[in-house]
Formats: C-alpha cells, structure tokens, sequence
C-alpha cells in the first residue's frame, strides 16, 4: 500500500510540475482557470528561487521509508518520472534558472492572453477578418 502511495505522490507532484509550467495555456480557453493557476505558478517558482523544499518530497520520501527503503527502483514511474522530478546535479544555479523560466513564461502566456482578450472586446468578440 504504502508503494502505491509513493507513488501516487510522484505522479501528483509531475502533475504539479506541469500545471506549474504549461497552466498558464488553460486561460485561453477557460480564462478563470487563473485563479488556480496562478496560486500555483507562484508557488512553484518560489520552490525554485528559495531553494525550499516542496513538502509532497519528505511525503514520497516516508512512504518509500515505510515500503523498506528502495526508492526509484524498477517500476514505471520511477524509471521515467523521478529523474524529471528530482534531477541528478540540481544545483542553487539551476533551480534559480527554472524558476526564472516559470516566471518570464507564464508572464509571457498570461500577457498574450490578456491582449488577446482586449482585442476580442474591442473587437466586439467578432473572431475572423472583418466583414466586407
């Protein structure tokens, strides 16, 4: 059980990873998925620029303790998202890089779906070339 726990925590923390990153292109479509999305974003940036550790980590970490102590070791998850999650080499450097990336991009993305709101209003929310 408790396997399946870690486990699941793995895969929750990707699944965090990637709203963190890529989060910001829901807005397109559903524009209040900001209010989750942004929460998020912030915090995982902070994660990288502080150095802190994300609390979902000591909780994998006790689970695998509780299963005897074999982490990443021959199942699926392990072998192809922990090294996406926990990089060998990860360095202060690094981790101020990646938090950097999820700040210039989702100010990027939330920007170009601000201005592309804007010219929808604007636009009266017509989509295509103007009438002839």
């Amino acid at each position: 059980m408790y396997q399946l726990l870690a486990d699941a925590v793995v895969l929750l923390h990707f699944l965090f990873i990637v709203l963190v990153l890529v989060g910001g292109l829901l807005v397109f479509r559903w524009p209040r998925a900001a209010w989750v999305h942004l929460p998020v974003a912030a915090w995982g940036a902070l994660v990288e620029l502080l150095g802190w550790e994300c609390p979902l980590t000591p909780l994998e970490n006790r689970f695998r303790r509780l299963v005897g102590g074999a982490p990443y070791e021959g199942d699926f998850l392990t072998r192809y998202l922990v090294a996406v999650i926990y990089p060998e080499h990860l360095t202060a450097a690094t981790q101020i890089v990646l938090g950097g990336v999820v700040i210039v991009g989702n100010v990027a993305v939330y920007a170009l779906a601000i201005h592309r709101r804007k010219t929808r209003a604007h636009d009266g929310g017509h989509q295509g070339p103007a009438p002839e």
